[in-house]
């Protein structure tokens, strides 16, 4: 599948419009048969909400897209030959990523290794151990870019290939001193990706929807070292949802910066004390044979199948509507069943600060699933609910 030009501008201005975030254009996409026609509706959406929406206009697309070719970089959008496959297999993958370097290496399977900004001696001699080491079994090392153990992970990885991914656009470097980092990941054959507009300056609630990324273009996560409240959590929990491996690096009890990675190894995450404990858990998944460990026997371990072997995605929506026409008319779209005002009450009244399943909340409802599905629309684009994976959501 390859979009062209005027679906490509079609998609990144719908998915740059006001409220518009990648499950709610996944929603508009499948409502409305297609980008161009979603973005004919979005008006009349706004006219029912009684609230405006600003819509990206063909000119501020353009801009942008101009900007990123500019500075060598490109917009892939799910379903193209060089969209990542594990990230397209998330629940919140961006619909369009920029790419800047060579997206061969994002075709290859890949680890990520993250940690503490402030990481100790032992932990960035540690993390420069491992990802060479990896890197040498054929993975891509994949980490955000920041201090410490993040831009160990990227240099030990140079020669092998890295993925940084940004929290801000692909011409906001943060922090701005690993400008020459970048320049070196690119000049040997890696990869930045953003999802964020061009020249968008990272915010602090940016770097989770950053994390999601990383933890999503990777088969496991390795968390090197991690306070309690550390962000390299957040990214473990993401790779927890998404059906990866969660590596920890285990460290004294008396070092903060050990006590979240110890508190994910008490949980079950598998301790990483050598490169060996990665390689025994993932190289099935990327056909290769296990190494020997003495912690287990790989020949005990069930053989599964490539992670990208169990992915069926020809089923994605996004990915078929991605062929159809992007400028289809709305009479071509299949009507929506109707919902009636107090439809939306009664799903505000239902909903709270904690996830809910959405067929759940249809039945306590007692309304049509895609009735529920349009309102859930209507209410995200209005900011009154979150999206949550594995298609739960929650009251804003």
């Amino acid at each position: 599948m390859h979009l062209s030009d005027a679906q490509r501008l079609d998609w990144l201005r719908l998915i740059r419009s006001e409220g518009v975030g990648p499950r709610t254009f996944r929603g508009l996409v499948n409502r409305f048969g297609g980008a161009g026609a979603a973005l004919k509706a979005l008006p009349d959406l706004a006219k029912a909400r009684g609230k405006p929406i600003r819509v990206t206009t063909r000119a501020e697309a353009e801009r942008e897209i101009a900007a990123a070719a500019r500075l060598g970089a490109r917009f892939v959008a799910m379903g193209e030959p060089d969209y990542p496959l594990p990230l397209q297999a998330t629940a919140d993958a961006p619909p369009l990523l920029a790419i800047r370097g060579d997206a061969a290496c994002l075709t290859r399977p890949a680890v990520a290794i993250v940690g503490s900004r402030n990481a100790s001696a032992a932990g960035l001699t540690f993390t420069e151990r491992l990802s060479h080491a990896l890197g040498a079994e054929g993975l891509v090392i994949v980490s955000g870019l920041a201090r410490g153990v993040d831009a160990r992970a990227h240099k030990a990885a140079l020669q092998s290939g890295t993925v940084a991914v940004l929290a801000g656009g692909l011409d906001r470097i943060y922090p701005s001193e690993h400008e020459e980092l970048v320049t070196r990941i690119l000049g040997s054959g890696g990869a930045v990706v953003a999802e964020m507009p061009m020249g968008w300056e990272p915010r602090g609630r940016d770097f989770p929807r950053r994390n999601r990324i990383i933890s999503g273009l990777s088969l496991g996560t390795v968390v090197v070292e991690a306070a309690r409240r550390s962000g390299s959590l957040i990214t473990a929990r993401f790779a927890l949802e998404q059906g990866r491996e969660v590596f920890a690096v285990p460290g004294s009890p008396l070092d903060p910066r050990a006590e979240g990675t110890n508190d994910l190894i008490r949980d079950g995450a598998t301790l990483c004390a050598a490169p060996e404990h990665v390689m025994a858990v993932l190289a099935p998944l990327i056909g290769g044979p296990a190494p020997e460990t003495g912690a287990e026997d790989a020949a005990d371990r069930p053989e599964p199948a490539r992670y990208w072997d169990e992915i069926d995605f020809s089923a994605d929506p996004v990915t078929a509507m991605a062929a159809e026409p992007a400028q289809a008319p709305l009479d071509d779209a299949p009507d929506p069943v109707p919902a009636r005002q107090d439809d939306r009450a009664i799903l505000l009244e239902l909903l709270g600060p904690s996830p809910v399943p959405v067929d759940a909340l249809a039945r306590q409802a007692g309304l049509p699933a895609r009735v529920v599905q349009g309102l859930l629309m209507e209410l995200e684009l209005d900011g009154k609910v979150w999206r949550h994976p594995g298609g739960a959501v929650s009251l804003r």
